[in-house]
């Protein structure tokens, strides 16, 4: 089954619509360690994700994932 989402797609959506600063390599960090991240910007990709792939996705899921590489993981189950 193909990616929802590739993971080129989700870079571009973190840089250019949720404006953090984050390349391929910088998926494994974790949120903390990503420049500028706030809690905002979990409820703001949630939100984006949900519209790209045109499904729910799991709130609680988000909150739990400790890294942008799980987020994207969590988008393509």
């Amino acid at each position: 089954m193909p990616a929802a989402i590739s993971r080129a797609e989700f870079v571009d959506l973190l840089r250019d619509e949720i404006g953090l600063a984050v390349a391929a390599e910088d998926l494994g960090r974790t949120l903390d360690e990503v420049p500028g991240w706030d809690s905002l910007h979990l409820l703001t990709m949630l939100v984006l994700l949900e519209k790209r792939v045109s499904r729910p996705l799991s709130l609680p899921d988000f909150l739990d994932a400790a890294s942008l590489e799980t987020i994207y993981e969590l988008v393509n189950r």
